[in-house]
């Protein structure tokens, strides 16, 4: 069961005005799919660097946090302060 997780921030290094917020177990192997095609939203904005990446010991927790960045006021906190 797992139980920590990370959210994380990356942003092209070809289109940098383009931002993804995600939640994953693996954030090394998460950027290599980015960075490789596997998923389909990320894909067209290739390659990704990753910005910020944020260990939570709660899954939960992680999960409300991600939701929060992508909301309007969470995006504009990731702008001012990542």
């Amino acid at each position: 069961m797992i139980t920590s997780m990370y959210v994380y921030r990356i942003k092209s290094l070809k289109y940098t005005n383009q931002i993804y917020i995600g939640i994953t177990d693996n954030p090394k192997q998460r950027l290599i799919d980015h960075n490789t095609g596997k998923s389909t939203h990320t894909n067209k904005y290739k390659p990704w660097k990753m910005e910020v990446c944020i260990w939570f010991s709660n899954e939960q927790k992680a999960k409300d946090f991600e939701k929060y960045l992508k909301s309007g006021s969470g995006r504009a906190f990731s702008a001012k302060h990542f």
